[in-house]
């Protein structure tokens, strides 16, 4: 099968984020990088360019010109999708010339600064009709999506609980540096990442997971946020309270100043007969517990699954499935949908994901300025 074209905007040298595409589209091995604007720095786009074994012809000094130029080419040789890995600000700029030009987009979240912006993408991929797919990457991992099959085939019964933290610590190398770091630090600064921090960063990767697992969407949020230091302009930890209706509730924890946390993700999912949970540091082991019958630990690879969690594992029984992999599987489903194959619900998060995401760090935001009030995500 011929490899679909793609080419990276953002990315280049040190990146960890645009390392973790390249590595999932080689994985998946349905992708060629064939060219980006991988820096804002041409001498080091080139280099870089030059270390992946990429034709300098084909790395570009803005995305106007990779636009311009790849659109000479010949549809068979040209990039068909293109990877958005820059920081926030210059997520919904680039979308948006992308897909009006005719390309296809995989995009780092969160998608956009505002909710108005989410939502002018969503209708520019409903009328261009393309591709559109936001890497909220933990729902590429075999057993978030065994969860998911479980909790909708009704295993643990009525869902009534949902608990979702996501604990990092590393932001207080930043925060209670000496060098005083604070002021340089992208992440921190909202012209580059947007009105949140840790939320907008992690936050919205629990909540994507909460409404993931369980095919529920979160109607109403009531946060109180910290920024720790005056100085610290965005949250850098905060609690969310969610009202999906039907008397459900749940909470999402999320802080980057947990010191010795690395990235510890994990969701429960509690029902009227049983649970569910998953940790992303432990991402091979699904624990449901039940009222009536021992602890069951799923794993992936193994046929008692459902048919989505098999088809997405790729290593053979007691090998763990890790960030690459479940990253490749975005890619995969990404791929399918480029090339107009049958594809599942929840292959790949699309632009509709995105608008969520939007709309919940917004409201997530209003709720704690507002003196932690209840904000409806659809206002």
């Amino acid at each position: 099968m011929k490899k679909i074209k793609y080419g990276m905007i953002g990315g280049g040298i040190g990146a960890f984020i645009g390392d973790a595409h390249r590595r999932a589209a080689r994985l998946c091995n349905d992708f060629e990088l064939v060219g980006g604007v991988f820096d804002v720095d041409y001498e080091r786009s080139k280099e870089f360019a030059l270390q992946e074994d990429i034709a300098l012809g084909r790395c570009y000094e803005s995305v106007d010109l990779l636009i311009e130029k790849e659109l000479q080419l010949a549809e068979d040789q040209r990039m068909k999708v293109v990877t958005i890995v820059t920081p926030n600000t210059l997520h919904f700029p680039f979308a948006k010339k992308l897909l009006n030009s005719g390309f296809h987009v995989i995009c780092e979240k969160p998608m956009t600064i505002t909710v108005e912006e989410a939502v002018e993408l969503e209708s520019l991929v409903i009328e261009k009709q393309l591709t559109f797919a936001l890497t909220h990457t933990y729902t590429g991992y075999p057993m978030v999506r065994q969860m998911r099959d479980l909790i909708s085939e009704g295993h643990i019964g009525i869902v009534q609980r949902v608990d979702a933290q996501y604990y990092q610590g590393w932001v207080n190398n930043i925060i209670h540096s000496s060098e005083n770091r604070i002021g340089k630090f992208w992440k921190l600064d909202s012209r580059q990442t947007g009105i949140s921090g840790c939320l907008g960063d992690i936050g919205v990767h629990a909540f994507n997971l909460a409404e993931y697992v369980t095919g529920k969407q979160v109607k109403e949020v009531l946060s109180d946020l910290n920024t720790l230091k005056e100085e610290i302009e965005l949250d850098v930890d905060g609690t969310v309270l969610l009202r999906f209706g039907d008397n459900l509730k749940g909470v999402i924890r999320a802080s980057q100043v947990c010191a010795g946390e690395e990235n510890n993700l994990s969701i429960g999912v509690y029902g009227s007969k049983g649970s569910l949970t998953w940790s992303q540091e432990n991402p091979n082991f699904l624990t449901l517990k039940t009222l009536t019958e021992p602890i069951r630990i799923y794993k992936p690879a193994h046929t008692y699954n459902g048919d989505f969690a098999e088809r997405s594992h790729t290593m053979k029984a007691g090998h763990p499935e890790g960030y690459y992999e479940a990253l490749a599987n975005i890619y995969v489903g990404v791929r399918k949908s480029i090339k107009g194959e049958e594809i599942n619900a929840g292959e790949y998060p699309t632009v509709h994901d995105g608008v969520r995401g939007m709309k919940f760090i917004h409201a997530v935001v209003n709720s704690h300025k507002t003196g932690n009030s209840w904000i409806s995500i659809n206002q």
